[in-house]
């Protein structure tokens, strides 16, 4: 069993910054993948970052050079520093714990309670 904890959300104006931080405990190895996901009511929930155990990134283009996933192994906890926020950046933010596969990102089926992140125009 894995549990994520997500945390940093918030309201925030257009240009503004947030990080997110992400918590894992249970079954987790630091081999694993860990990446962040996004959903607004009514539409699938999308993958915005995704990080290696070794620090290797990919982005969303909707986000890229805006935001940076990072991750400290010895906590298990892997952030998200959002910056130049836009409106539409609003929706739940979900971390995950996965693996890569023919250089794709797939999470394994564990979510954490998600946090808001809002931010106005």
């Amino acid at each position: 069993q894995v549990q994520l904890v997500e945390s940093g959300g918030g309201l925030v104006q257009a240009g503004g910054s947030l990080r997110l931080s992400c918590a894992a405990s249970g079954r987790i190895f630091s081999i694993n993948a860990m990446g962040w996901y996004r959903q607004v009511p009514g539409k699938q929930r999308e993958l915005v970052a995704a990080i290696t155990s070794g620090g290797v990134t990919n982005y969303a283009d909707s986000v890229k050079g805006r935001f940076t996933i990072s991750r400290d192994n010895a906590k298990n906890t892997v952030y998200l520093q959002m910056n130049s926020l836009k409106p539409e950046d609003t929706a739940v933010y979900y971390c995950s714990v996965g693996k890569y596969y023919s250089g794709n990102y797939f999470p394994y089926n564990y979510w954490g309670q998600g946090t808001q992140v809002t931010v106005s125009s």
